[in-house]
């Protein structure tokens, strides 16, 4: 084999059993789980010798810079920033703009997957879903931490907001880097266990979920009554790839295609642990987020509503098996999908013949994810940083 089986995470499972489907991809899949962020992780080890807050001031400098200007920046800064700058031979800036607006005329079907399906088979993983509970990053601010995502996700709907000086480019850079930080920090943490988890936030976990983005939502949109045609979903699965690029992710475990990408969901998917403990905590508290946070009893009611609608599409969307796992009650208003489905299919019909129905959606999904992040965000703007101390053990 080309690696030592004995050091690999024990969270890697039915080895045996995934070997006869997927061969030696299993065993060559298997190193990613060690492997982080050089590039990343080497700013945050400059920037630990720096003064407190300095090190993200020159992050913020730099983005907000021509590409290039970068004579201020210390050496390992300079090399990530380098590294960005160079845009690969496949990217294909139109491929991303349609799938951008293939991203926006998703609208509120696309902020259901995320939140019912991306986000929960997120958590379902007992091993990628550590760093998320010991940085209290969910369970303490479950709503805080979805109106982040539904930012980002917001930010990579936008035209060219991977260019240079795009939102979308900004923002994945300041995750990058938050995630680097707490990789720092969990390498450190006697209570982080490498020998069962792996790296923290390491490759294949990152590669995992650029499919949570991708191909998750690309599937779950399609059984809400989107239709697709290839050129758009490939569109799409090509602007995740160039956000999983800017992520960090190795492009050698970086999807092509969707055909490449449902190949390596489905090999994830058969070595991975079932749904943990912590795996019901963070779904219950994504679940909870607009009831826990409620003040007045009109928004306790549609936090109770919020919260049924959100476990009826998660049990539609993921099934009852993995529903199941993850303790997510059964509920009455698992009926409101069937009648998303259906109107999303009457009006995706009249969408085809009618180009201005076409763009009104997308206008309509721009404008939905707009409030979405006004509202989740409030008066406090995603600023991405990472958690100043570790939350606890699991």
């Amino acid at each position: 084999m080309p690696y030592n089986a004995a050091v690999i995470p024990t969270r890697y499972q039915n080895l045996a059993t995934a070997r006869t489907r997927f061969g030696d991809r299993v065993d060559r899949l298997a190193p990613f789980l060690l492997r982080g962020d050089p590039l990343a992780d080497a700013v945050i080890e400059e920037m630990r010798e720096m003064p407190g807050g300095r090190g993200f001031a020159l992050v913020n400098q730099a983005l907000a810079q021509p590409a290039g200007s970068y004579a201020q920046l210390p050496p390992a800064m300079r090399a990530l920033f380098e590294h960005l700058d160079y845009i690969p031979a496949w990217v294909d800036w139109d491929a991303m703009r349609r799938g951008n607006e293939f991203l926006l005329r998703s609208g509120v079907l696309g902020g259901i997957v995320l939140a019912a399906a991306s986000l929960v088979l997120g958590y379902a993983d007992p091993g990628g879903n550590k760093p998320l509970i010991f940085s209290g990053r969910l369970t303490e601010r479950a709503a805080r931490r979805l109106a982040e995502t539904s930012r980002f996700v917001q930010a990579v709907g936008q035209v060219d907001g991977f260019r240079r000086r795009g939102d979308a480019f900004a923002i994945t850079v300041r995750v990058r880097l938050m995630h680097a930080q707490v990789r720092y920090m969990l390498r450190r943490a006697p209570y982080w266990r490498t020998d069962a988890w792996g790296d923290p936030i390491n490759q294949h976990d990152m590669a995992a979920t650029t499919l949570l983005f991708s191909l998750v939502f690309l599937e779950g949109v399609r059984r809400l009554g989107i239709e697709t045609n290839r050129d758009e979903s490939e569109a799409f699965m090509h602007l995740w790839r160039y956000a999983g690029h800017v992520m960090g992710v190795d492009t050698e475990i970086l999807p092509t295609s969707e055909f490449e990408a449902r190949n390596l969901a489905e090999l994830i998917r058969a070595t991975q642990g079932k749904p943990d403990e912590d795996s019901r905590a963070l779904t219950k508290a994504l679940f909870d987020a607009a009831l826990t946070n409620a003040k007045t009893p009109e928004e306790r009611r549609m936090g109770l509503f919020r919260r049924e609608m959100g476990r009826g599409f998660c049990r539609a969307l993921l099934g009852d098996e993995m529903a199941d796992a993850l303790a997510v009650p059964k509920t009455p208003l698992i009926g409101a999908y069937h009648v998303f489905r259906t109107t999303t299919r009457a009006m995706e019909i009249a969408r085809k013949n009618a180009p201005d129905m076409h763009r009104a959606m997308v206008t309509t999904g721009a404008r939905y994810w707009d409030k979405v992040v006004r509202e989740g965000l409030g008066n406090m703007p995603a600023d991405f940083n990472p958690p100043a101390h570790l939350s606890r053990a699991s």
